[in-house]
């Protein structure tokens, strides 16, 4: 299951600029989804990591392979729990760009 969310996430990633308006279409060189079960939570910990070789940044298509891939999740286990909640999603670290870099707080 967590290998097919991984892949939509990827995907999904590509395929920003089609999905966001006025998105524009970037040369991605990588995409990398690590995807982590928490018994914490219960739950899966998703995060994502994007790379250019434009000079632009990518968190878009960072927040969208999390993004899809929380839902890929959602669509293979909602027969058996209905009660799952999407949350938390957020730009961690940015680096690169106009605005250069941005680490969030914790």
């Amino acid at each position: 299951m967590l290998g097919v969310a991984r892949l939509a996430g990827i995907m999904g990633a590509k395929k920003t600029a089609d999905l966001i308006p006025l998105c524009h279409p970037l040369p991605i060189t990588k995409v990398a989804l690590e995807l982590i079960p928490d018994p914490e939570l219960p739950g899966i910990i998703v995060e994502a990591t994007v790379k250019t070789g434009g000079q632009t940044g990518v968190e878009m298509e960072a927040l969208t392979a999390v993004s899809v891939a929380c839902l890929t999740i959602y669509d293979m286990v909602k027969a058996v729990e209905k009660s799952m909640r999407i949350e938390g999603i957020r730009l961690v670290l940015k680096d690169g760009g106009k605005s250069g870099r941005f680490e969030a707080s914790e």
